[in-house]
């Protein structure tokens, strides 16, 4: 029944009317659910792992929570972020954040982890890109229907 609802869930994330609406609704919601559970529900990852990534603004310098789909990598020492952006015209603001100052931190089940964030490239991104594709299948649909590249982004664990 599960992946049923997978599926489902899969094949509505891909149209276009998600597109319009999903970046308005799902971040506001998983921010606030995030928040009130004290970081141990991020309502999005029920059917897909997320986490809160917080990132300091390129131009602002301040601090930027956004909740996000990842793929865990290993044993939890690295993600992977896709700058899909629903399959949108733009880039996502998170993904100029990383690229200007790649240290960062998510909120993984309930727990701060410091993270420095990398842009795959070549022959990364593609084998990488291959692993998330098998992951969540609509990541196909959202890159055909722009003209960028979309981003990938591997977060690595720093330990102290």
């Amino acid at each position: 029944m599960v992946a049923v609802g997978v599926r489902f869930v899969q094949r509505v994330s891909a149209t276009r009317t998600f597109a319009k609406v999903a970046p308005h609704v799902i971040p506001a919601l998983d921010r606030a659910v995030h928040r009130l559970t004290r970081g141990r529900v991020l309502l999005s990852a029920r059917m897909l792992p997320g986490v809160i990534l917080t990132s300091t603004g390129a131009r602002s310098g301040l601090a930027r929570r956004t909740p996000l789909a990842c793929m865990p990598e290993g044993k939890g020492s690295s993600w992977l972020l896709v700058g899909s952006n629903f399959g949108r015209t733009g880039h996502p603001a998170w993904t100029h954040n990383l690229l200007a100052r790649p240290d960062a931190s998510i909120s993984w089940k309930g727990r701060d982890i410091p993270v420095t964030a990398r842009l795959l490239e070549g022959e990364e991104r593609a084998d990488a890109w291959k692993a998330l594709l098998a992951f969540w299948p609509p990541y196909a649909t959202y890159q055909a229907r722009v003209e960028r590249e979309i981003r990938v982004f591997r977060l690595t664990r720093v330990h102290p």
